[in-house]
C-alpha cells in the first residue's frame, strides 16, 4: 500500500523509488473499502537532477494477501458438511415425516429469497468482514440445535427444524457475496487484481478436497455396520447402532461451524464506517439494492451473465437433486453413490485450471457456446438411462457446474465497481434461487401430468414401479426444455448486446482489470 502525501512533500521526492512503481500519469493511493478512490493524475512535480530507469515491482503472490487465504478457508469449512451424503434420511431418521420434510424444503426456498439481497446490501453497507462473522455465528448455531436438539417430542422436534432451516439460509444469505467480495478487493489493493482467476482456481480445487473428505467420512460414520467393521478391527469392542452414529456428522460439522466462525473473526477489512443510526444503515442499504438492481438491467453484458448462469444452474442443480434415484436406476449399487459425489467434486482439481485458461484466451460467446454443448450432451446422455455407463453423461453434466460457476463469478467481478459487488453477487444468488424454486414447481407439475398418463395406459403398475417409470420419462423433457431456453437466451442476449463488443473480447491479462 503507498503512504499517503502531502502537498508540502511530494511522495517522489520522499520515496523515489515508489514514483515509478505503477503507471506514472496515474497512482493510485489506498483506495478504502468503500470504493472511493483517490488518484494523483498527471504528477508533473519531481527532482529535474534525477533521473532513473523505471524499476520493475517484484511479483507478489495473490496468496500472501490474508483475505485470500481467510477466504479459501472460509468457503472450505462453511461448505465441508459432513450431513450431505445423508441429508434427506437424516431428517427422516430423527423421526420427521415425508410431508414434514417437503415443508422444510418450502421454508428454506422461502427463507433464502428473502435474506438473498439485502444481506449483499448490508455487506456493502456495514461491512463484509462484519456480516461473514454474523453468518459464522449463525452457523454455529444452526449446527448446535440439530446436535442437541431432543427426539422424544417429536413436535419440538419439527418446530427446532424449522429453526434450523431459517437460520441456515440466514448464514448461507449472510455469506453470499460478502466473502468473495471482501477477497477481491483485498487482492485489488494488495495486490495483482489479474490474479483473481488463480484466486478461484485453487479455491474451487481446496473446497473440492474439503468436499470429498465430509461426503466420503459422513457416508462411512453414519453407516453402523462400516462403523461396527472399523471398531472391530481396532479391537475397541463397542456395540454400534443407529442410534450411535446417528449424530456423528453433525459433531464433526459443529467443530467446522466453529472453525468457520474463527476464520471470520481473522479477517479484516480496511473501511470506514458511516457512524449512523439502524435506521440510516436500513436506508442505505435499501438504497443500494435499488441501485445495483437498477444497474444489472441497464448493462446488458452483466444481465446476459446472469441469466445464463440461472438457466444452467436451475435445470442442472434441479438434476443434482435427483441425482440418487438416477444412480438407483441405472443398476448402481447405493453404497457407491457417495463416492459418486465425491468424484464429481474430484473434477474441482482439473476444471478450475481449464476454465481460467479459456477466460483469459477464450470470448464469453466461446466459452457459452462450449458450456451449452457439454450440458446437452449431458443431459441427453442421461435421459437414455444406461446401466453403469450412465455415470459418464452424470459426470460430464454435473462436472460442468464447475465451468459454470467459475465463468459467472470471474466475469461478473470483472464488470462490476466495488462499491456494489456484493449486491450484484446477492443479486445472482437472488436470480438463482428463484430459477431453481420455479424450476422445482415446472417439474413438480410435469411430474403430475405423467403420472396420470402413464396410470391411465398402464393402471396396473405397482407404485415403486410407477415413480421409477414416471421418473425416467421426465428425463426426457430435460434435453428439449433446456435447447428451446437457451435458444431464446442466445436470441435476447444478441438483441441486447447488438451495440456491444464486450461478449466478443478475449481478456487481456497484462492490462488491469479496471480498464478491460
Amino acid at each position: 500500500m503507498i503512504p499517503s502525501t502531502s502537498a508540502a512533500t511530494p511522495q517522489r521526492w520522499r520515496n523515489p523509488t515508489a514514483a515509478w512503481i505503477g503507471k506514472p500519469e496515474s497512482l493510485q493511493v489506498s483506495p478504502d473499502r468503500g470504493g472511493i478512490h483517490a488518484r494523483m493524475k498527471n504528477l508533473a512535480i519531481m527532482p529535474q537532477t534525477t533521473v532513473r530507469e523505471p524499476m520493475s515491482q517484484p511479483a507478489v503472490s495473490p496468496f500472501s494477501v490474508s483475505n485470500v487465504r481467510l477466504f479459501i478457508a472460509f468457503r472450505v469449512l462453511f461448505n465441508a458438511r459432513f450431513y450431505y451424503p445423508i441429508f434427506s434420511i437424516l431428517f427422516l431418521d430423527f423421526g420427521l415425516t415425508l410431508s414434514q420434510f417437503a415443508i422444510l424444503n418450502a421454508v428454506w426456498a422461502a427463507t433464502i429469497v428473502l435474506c438473498e439481497v439485502p444481506s449483499g446490501a448490508l455487506a456493502d453497507t456495514i461491512g463484509r468482514r462484519n456480516l461473514l462473522v454474523f453468518a459464522g455465528l449463525l452457523m454455529v448455531i444452526e449446527i448446535a440445535l440439530w446436535a442437541f436438539v431432543p427426539r422424544s417430542n417429536l413436535t419440538l422436534l419439527f418446530w427446532v427444524f424449522v429453526l434450523n432451516r431459517i437460520l441456515s439460509c440466514m448464514a448461507e444469505a449472510a455469506a453470499s457475496g460478502a466473502d468473495e467480495a471482501l477477497a477481491y478487493d483485498s487482492l485489488k489493493r494488495e495486490g495483482d487484481i489479474n490474479d483473481w482467476g488463480r484466486v478461484l482456481e485453487r479455491q474451487i480445487q481446496f473446497q473440492s478436497a474439503g468436499f470429498v473428505i465430509a461426503m466420503t467420512l459422513g457416508g462411512v460414520l453414519y453407516d453402523p455396520n462400516m462403523l461396527q467393521k472399523i471398531t472391530d478391527a481396532i479391537g475397541m469392542g463397542l456395540q454400534v447402532t443407529r442410534e450411535t452414529t446417528l449424530r456423528i456428522p453433525i459433531y464433526l460439522t459443529l467443530v467446522t461451524a466453529g472453525l468457520t466462525l474463527l476464520t471470520t473473526l481473522l479477517m479484516r477489512e480496511d473501511r470506514h464506517l458511516l457512524h449512523s443510526g439502524s435506521f440510516e444503515q436500513a436506508n442505505n442499504a435499501l438504497r443500494l439494492t435499488l441501485e445495483a438492481g437498477r444497474w444489472i438491467f441497464r448493462t446488458p453484458f452483466v444481465l446476459c451473465v446472469i441469466l445464463a448462469g440461472l438457466l444452467f444452474d436451475s435445470i442442472i442443480r434441479m438434476l443434482l437433486t435427483m441425482a440418487s434415484q438416477y444412480y438407483r436406476l441405472i443398476d448402481v449399487p447405493e453404497a457407491w453413490f457417495g463416492v459418486l459425489y465425491s468424484g464429481v467434486a474430484l473434477l474441482g482439481f482439473v476444471i478450475p485450471s481449464v476454465a481460467r485458461r479459456l477466460s483469459d484466451h477464450r470470448s464469453p460467446s466461446f466459452n457459452l457456446v462450449m458450456v451449452s454443448l457439454l450440458a446437452i450432451l449431458g443431459m441427453s446422455g442421461m435421459s437414455f438411462f444406461w446401466p453403469i455407463w450412465g455415470i459418464l453423461p452424470a459426470l460430464l453434466l454435473f462436472g460442468n457446474m464447475y465451468f459454470l460457476g467459475f465463468f459467472v463469478s470471474h466475469y461478473l467481478n470483472r464488470a462490476t465497481d466495488s462499491e456494489q459487488r456484493a449486491t450484484v453477487l446477492s443479486f445472482k444468488g437472488l436470480f438463482f434461487n428463484l430459477g431453481y424454486g420455479l424450476i422445482g414447481l415446472l417439474y413438480s407439475l410435469l411430474l403430475s401430468v405423467l403420472r396420470e398418463r402413464t396410470l391411465q395406459q398402464q393402471p396396473q403398475l405397482a407404485d415403486e414401479t410407477l415413480k421409477n417409470q414416471v421418473f425416467v420419462d421426465s428425463m426426457l423433457w430435460f434435453p428439449g426444455s433446456f435447447s428451446l431456453l437457451l435458444l431464446v437466451l442466445l436470441f435476447f442476449s444478441l438483441w441486447l448486446l447488438r451495440d456491444s463488443k464486450e461478449h466478443r473480447q478475449v481478456a487481456d491479462p497484462d492490462k488491469p482489470n479496471d480498464q478491460k
